[in-house]
């Protein structure tokens, strides 16, 4: 039986991925990011047994979370936290923020989300290559962000 990783461990773990050998995130561009986060994507988590309880997010837009509206794309991992008595109580999400400067481009794409969840049955490689065929991602892949955040919070 595969050993699954306790949620706290989580965005260390996608750190780690994105960083590879390196130290620092300046040399990563969108696809290496991308091919990280799959990577993170397949390791197995301690979560509940439900379809929902451990999901991926794929999503894109112009967002002003903590700044001025910038193009972003967000690769996020949601994880259940169930309360002692096994009822739904929050989610913890671990994120990876790519910010991009403007681009007439990027602004045109508009906004896309898209989720995988492990427990429903679908395959990640099989999502993963419609994303990747996705005209959107012609115009974001080559691209090299500038900035790049990960982080968790509580939702």
């Amino acid at each position: 039986m595969t050993q699954r990783l306790p949620i706290d461990e989580a965005a260390a773990l996608l750190e780690s991925e994105l960083k590879g050998e390196q130290q620092t995130f300046t040399d990563l561009d969108t696809e290496d990011a991308w091919l990280a986060f799959l990577r993170f994507g397949r390791r197995l988590f301690d979560v509940a047994d439900t379809a929902d309880a451990d999901g991926l997010l794929f999503q894109y837009g112009i967002y002003s979370f903590d700044g001025p509206a910038t193009f972003t794309l967000d690769l996020a991992r949601q994880f259940e936290i169930a309360d002692s008595d096994g009822n739904h109580d929050h989610y913890v999400q671990v994120h990876c923020e790519l910010r991009y400067g403007p681009a007439p481009a990027l602004q045109a794409l508009g906004s896309f989300h898209s989720w995988f969840f492990h427990g429903a049955g679908d395959n990640l490689d099989e999502w993963a290559e419609e994303l990747s065929a996705r005209a959107a991602w012609t115009t974001i892949r080559p691209l090299r962000p500038t900035d790049i955040k990960v982080y968790q919070e509580q939702v």
